[in-house]
């Protein structure tokens, strides 16, 4: 699979196969050819874009206890496995217990004194009817039986929250999942989310890792090309024979700069039903851009635009005048999607349109413009085949004698 350096890697294949000649003798070097021909033909396009990262949990979740006091148990360690409901610590439970207690004490001493409070209304409403106390005691006894069934609401609240706060003082997972840091130790003292200014001491964090993220830097330059869904190869030190896949779930917009280099996080989404990936793994990832079999194809150095063909052109002697009647007409996408391609023809270097497609940098995928029966000039640029010419030169007049 080609990577974004392919393109330099042609470029000096090129240079190579035109500077080759200069070694020739001189019948040979009248001979030579300062281009080459390539068939169109199908193609496999491949491009990946190769970034590092590091290996994150997708999600975590910091475990806090919601009472305050000495930690008595701990349930759990890092790297345990843990079921949603498990025991993972206990807090002193003495101060609970005993606000329970006086909560139960109050709330049965708050129904006895309703008891009292109805039978003194059922009387005085009965007195009252038959005219045998004033409106004034009525309201009296009504105020005080109002009083206690308030009072017993209150009560059982009170009773309710410390049953709660009892509770609370056992700490269970919220989910299943694993143990990835345990900063407190049994005996140490903690504060709880609603009494804590920075909101209460973590006891644990806990993380799924049956599945995993990558969060890989992708320069600015590739990311562009880079989408959701598309396929990621990972490695990382500790398994180099065994590649891991996922795929780019995420491209975040807020640039990272450092050292004057732009880079842009990619988050992959790795399977990790094995455990092989652990949090904080060094990883090289190659994402899967493009790949792509396509009917046509003609080599990216093939491609021309109007600032160049009169250079490239040249060097196959076509006269400037037929690439004036051919450029006098402007076309809708030039250096866009349309470029400019010689190809070989019965009468010699002909020039034409190409609509072009998806690119591996090397091949370019041709919509229209040519057929599989075509063939395609490869040229270097004008100066290029000015300095090859100068360096022939010079090589041939230091190896001259007489």
């Amino acid at each position: 699979m080609k990577t974004i350096t392919n393109k330099k890697l042609l470029s000096v294949s090129l240079i190579v196969l035109i500077l080759s000649s200069c070694g020739a003798d001189n019948k040979k070097s009248q001979e030579t050819t300062f281009y080459k021909k390539e068939a169109v033909n199908q193609k496999k396009l491949e491009l990946s874009i190769e970034a590092s990262g590091i290996i994150e949990a997708i999600s975590s979740v910091e475990i806090k206890s919601k009472a305050s006091g000495e930690i008595l148990l701990l349930g759990a360690e890092v790297g345990d496995l843990v079921k949603k409901g498990s025991i993972l610590g206990q807090i002193d439970q003495r101060t609970p217990k005993n606000i329970l207690d006086q909560a139960k004490s109050d709330l049965e001493a708050s129904r006895v004194r309703l008891e009292n409070a109805k039978s003194q209304y059922d009387r005085g409403k009965e007195l009252h009817s038959n005219g045998s106390i004033s409106d004034k005691d009525y309201e009296d006894i009504q105020e005080s039986y109002a009083q206690a069934k308030s009072s017993v609401v209150r009560t059982e609240v009170s009773y309710e929250n410390a049953k709660i706060a009892l509770d609370d003082t056992i700490v269970r997972s919220p989910v299943q999942g694993t143990i990835i840091s345990r900063p407190v130790e049994v005996g140490q003292v903690i504060s709880s989310p609603t009494s804590a200014v920075g909101g209460g001491t973590i006891l644990m964090t806990m993380a799924d890792l049956s599945k995993v993220r990558v969060r890989a830097l992708v320069d600015e330059i590739d990311v562009g090309k880079v989408s959701i869904g598309q396929i990621v190869s990972i490695k990382v030190v500790a398994y180099r024979d065994k590649e891991f896949f996922g795929t780019v779930s995420k491209i975040e917009p807020l640039a990272k700069v450092e050292q004057n280099v732009t880079t842009f996080p990619v988050l992959i989404d790795i399977d990790n039903n094995e455990n092989l990936l652990l949090l904080g793994m060094n990883t090289d990832v190659v994402i899967e851009v493009l790949n792509k079999s396509v009917s046509l194809s003609t080599p990216t150095m093939s491609l021309r635009t109007r600032k160049d063909i009169y250079s490239a052109a040249s060097i196959l002697n076509i006269p400037k005048q037929a690439i004036d009647i051919f450029l006098s007409e402007k076309v809708d996408g030039e250096n866009f999607n349309k470029f400019i391609v010689i190809k070989d023809s019965k009468k010699g270097p002909e020039l034409t349109w190409v609509k072009i497609g998806a690119s591996d940098l090397s091949y370019v995928e041709v919509l229209t413009g040519l057929t599989q029966k075509d063939t395609v000039f490869i040229l270097p640029s004008k100066s290029l085949f000015d300095y090859q010419q100068r360096f022939k030169e010079r090589v041939s007049a230091s190896f001259s004698f007489g």
